[in-house]
């Protein structure tokens, strides 16, 4: 069975074995593949993997040995899903590998902004402290995290590990309740309306999906409900954010800062407004991507491929 990885780069940039793939059939890894180039590289392909290369049903209609798409992400809005179902090609994706490096980031974030630490210590290197009279010296406020409220929009797997170490952390932790909440907190959270949540909150974190309804969710009239002193955390989608609106109320003080880990296009075009907005903090889309969850996305994927060679079903979507 030939299986192609269009895109095997950002799953594997060389720290880790392909050796349990390889032994499912016969595989052929590319680092990136071209729009164009898509066709000719999985034409005799019945498994084909990819994270970000986009699969439509033009490129599925040339496709005819195509069986199997594995997705190496948990979004998979890179494949037609109709077409796909339509031609009988079953789709899967990797659900839950990151949960805790993506909360572990949105906590670096955070740290980042309330704390300065790459501040102090480039300040540090460049010789301040040692040029200072005073025995500790700060470039601007720190703040304790203690006591504030750390609102969370997305009450998934994710937003409940941030929500538990927020929590640790001596934060109240509100949230908005969904169809799908439990009738009882998990670990002390409260919930409150989602304006209730914009409000009320010194942190907001964004962890849920990106939809006709979320999309943009923060914007212009959104920000005006939240505090002047509040911080905005996005390790969710970039297109979440009305990132005009973000940096105007960055550079207006009408926010006290952001942190992004996702931008509405990505990698960015150089004008986007965020790259040079006051008190804004960007990663290049890094919370997934820890070899400790892409250990465990290899690993899902293999099961995935593993469960389709045997007639079952695991992680299928588009059902």
């Amino acid at each position: 069975m030939q299986i192609v990885v269009l895109d095997g780069y950002t799953l594997n940039p060389g720290d880790l074995s392909w050796a349990a793939l390889e032994k499912l059939g016969d595989v052929t890894i590319y680092d990136r593949t071209a729009p164009e180039q898509v066709v000719m590289r999985a034409k005799d392909a019945a498994i084909v993997l990819t994270n970000k290369t986009v699969l439509t049903a033009e490129i599925l209609a040339q496709l005819p040995k195509l069986q199997y798409i594995g997705v190496l992400a948990t979004g998979y809005n890179v494949v037609d899903i109709a077409a796909a179902k339509q031609r009988q090609i079953i789709v899967t994706n990797i659900p839950d590998y990151s949960t805790y490096s993506v909360a572990q980031l949105t906590f670096a974030l955070l740290f980042e902004l309330t704390n300065r630490v790459h501040d102090h210590a480039s300040a540090v290197r460049s010789g301040e402290w040692a040029n200072s009279i005073d025995f500790s010296f700060t470039k601007g406020t720190i703040t304790e995290l203690y006591g504030k409220t750390f609102g969370i929009i997305g009450h998934g797997q994710i937003g409940q590990q941030v929500g538990r170490i927020a929590q640790a952390l001596g934060m109240q932790v509100i949230t908005v309740r969904r169809a799908s909440s439990p009738a009882e907190s998990l670990y002390g959270e409260s919930y409150v309306t989602e304006e209730e949540l914009l409000a009320q909150s010194d942190m907001i974190s964004l962890h849920c999906p990106l939809t006709v309804h979320t999309q943009q969710m923060i914007n212009e009239q959104t920000i005006s409900l939240m505090k002047q002193s509040a911080i905005l955390i996005n390790t969710a989608r970039g297109g979440l954010v009305d990132e005009a609106a973000l940096a105007m109320a960055l550079n207006k003080g009408r926010l006290a800062g952001a942190a992004l880990d996702v931008l509405s296009t990505e990698p960015p075009a150089g004008n986007n407004p965020l790259l040079t907005a006051d008190n804004c903090i960007i990663t290049p889309h890094i919370a997934w991507a820890s070899k400790e969850a892409r250990e465990r996305l290899m690993q899902i994927c293999i099961d995935n491929i593993v469960a389709f060679q045997a007639g079952e079903a695991r992680n299928i979507v588009g059902n």
